[in-house]
């Protein structure tokens, strides 16, 4: 069986930070191994099939229920795994169901912090890059919070 791009991937940062949909089969897990991701951030409720084939991928697990925003806690833990695989050099993916918006809050957070954008700046920038993301108020308002808090 051979790699296979998963549903919606796309770099946010090439080599450093990804978000996708959830990963549903061995070659999923294949493709992000080949591209780097030694880090999976999964959101959903349910850990994602087949998270096991791949060894070489460590599986953090942040519960956000679907349509809501992730936590200040879990924004923060999601930003250090990133910081931390980063820095030795490693790539971290992100999902949720589809990809849009839990994932899609995460990144945006991410850029306020890394490279220093407004909440909106970075809310547009992921919808340039990742198309339908951050779905609810309630998803941009923590983006806002979050941005807010940096300053």
């Amino acid at each position: 069986m051979g790699a296979s791009k998963p549903p919606n991937f796309s770099w946010v940062v090439e080599g450093r930070l990804a978000g996708l949909a959830m990963p549903r089969e061995p070659g999923h897990y294949r493709y992000l191994r080949e591209h780097g991701v030694r880090h999976l951030v999964s959101l959903t409720e349910r850990a994602p099939p087949h998270h096991g084939c791949c060894p070489q991928i460590q599986l953090h697990r942040l519960r956000v229920p679907d349509f809501t925003p992730p936590s200040p806690e879990q924004i923060q833990s999601f930003l250090q795994i990133v910081e931390e695989a980063n820095g030795r050099g490693e790539a971290v993916a992100v999902h949720c169901m589809l990809g849009h918006g839990r994932t899609g809050t995460l990144l945006a957070c991410y850029l306020c912090k890394e490279r220093h954008l407004a909440a909106g700046d970075a809310i547009r920038e992921i919808r340039r890059l990742r198309p339908g993301s951050i779905e609810t108020a309630e998803q941009e308002q923590a983006v806002i919070r979050f941005c807010q808090c940096l300053q």
